[in-house]
């Protein structure tokens, strides 16, 4: 029998099930720990989901942009930190509004943007919450632990509009492990940089509240660093062949696949399926490392369920092409298969809606609302 006839494809599944596994055993992470779970969205996209993780105790969430906090304001969520520099007037105007309605905090790595932010918390007579970021080995937004950092806090407290409440990270690089013990020494360097910069701070008059860390991979060592008081993992909650081959997820915890459709068998070994780039996106499994990586389990552009012997090959814009490891296998036009993306963040951010499932029985279709929020 045809998986989920009643649907079109390609359709993007979530295993509810899964799902609801995956964020009780963050929220355990996070208790155990003694910290604050404060999910990144960038995976999920939506107000519907955030709420489950919130009845299971998330303090908020975590956005990236103005346009997703929006939506998550609009949906009932009322903690909301953007972690990512609001520079300009045009995101400032409609910062302002946000204030108003849904507690905000702010990321920044400079004054120059936190200038902005100061003038704007002056004119509604608030101090506006902010988090100082630090590159912890990822190379992307903030400053080196240490001086380098402590000398931008010295310029962020001379500002009145704002409140510097503590340091923010994101070790990105964990994805680059290349076993459990790396990964561990990843989220230990994470934690530790954070809390010795915090402490070169404290002894110059800064006070530093906050230690919040991020990323999936390192989020279920948190408690290798006592001292981190929030942290913000987002692909946990549906995982995908990146979580895997980092080690901290198995087929079984991920929570979303492709449903596509077999259209063609034009070569003995070779399928096509209804999905192709605008589907899975184009992340291949070299494409998401963020520096020298050992080899990854998993070739091709993502997993098949139960297909072993079946490697997603070659992506179109339209086209999935599927590789048959022997040409004689059972696999025919109108065959349908799941398939668990490379990354699920990008896959997910293509699509208007996804299908929540348990077993056989679809249960409810989500909103995919914070897709294209890039502004």
């Amino acid at each position: 029998m045809a998986l989920y006839p009643e649907l079109d494809t390609p359709s993007v599944l979530i295993d509810l099930d899964v799902m609801e596994d995956n964020i009780a055993r963050m929220q355990a992470v996070a208790d155990r720990a003694g910290v604050r779970l404060r999910p990144h969205t960038k995976t999920h996209k939506s107000p519907w989901v955030a709420g489950r993780q919130a009845e299971k105790g998330a303090s908020g969430v975590t956005v990236a942009k103005i346009g997703e906090a929006e939506v998550m304001a609009d949906g009932g969520i009322r903690d909301i930190l953007i972690a990512y520099p609001l520079y300009g007037e045009y995101k400032l105007r409609r910062l302002r509004p946000l204030l108003e309605r849904v507690k905000i905090t702010l990321s920044l790595d400079n004054a120059e943007v936190a200038e902005g932010i100061s003038r704007l918390g002056q004119e509604t007579g608030r101090k506006i919450p902010v988090y100082l970021e630090v590159d912890t080995g990822i190379h992307r937004l903030g400053r080196d632990p240490g001086m380098e950092t402590v000398e931008v806090a010295r310029d962020l407290v001379k500002l009145p509009g704002i409140d510097l409440i503590g340091l923010i990270t994101h070790a990105g690089q964990g994805h680059d492990a290349r076993n459990r013990e790396e990964l561990i020494g990843v989220a230990r360097h994470e934690g530790r940089a954070l809390l010795e910069t915090a402490e070169m701070m404290r002894r110059e008059g800064i006070e530093t509240r906050e230690i919040s860390v991020g990323s999936s991979p390192t989020a279920p060592f948190v408690s290798e660093v006592p001292g981190v008081t929030e942290m913000r993992p987002g692909t946990y909650i549906y995982n995908d062949v990146m979580q895997i081959d980092a080690g901290v997820a198995t087929q079984e915890q991920c929570a979303a696949t492709v449903l596509v459709t077999v259209i063609s068998r034009p070569a003995p070994d070779r399928a096509v399926v209804d999905g192709g780039s605008k589907t899975f996106s184009s992340d291949a499994p070299a494409s998401y490392g963020h520096g020298e990586v050992g080899p990854r389990r998993h070739p091709g552009f993502g997993m098949v369920v139960g297909r072993p012997d079946l490697i997603l090959q070659r992506l179109n814009e339209e086209h999935g092409m599927m590789g048959l490891a022997d040409p004689s296998m059972d696999l025919k036009v109108g065959d349908r298969l799941r398939i668990i993306p490379n990354h699920v963040c990008g896959m997910i951010n293509m699509h208007d809606e996804v299908i929540g499932v348990r077993g056989s029985l679809i249960e409810r279709t989500i909103p995919v609302a914070g897709r294209g929020k890039i502004r």
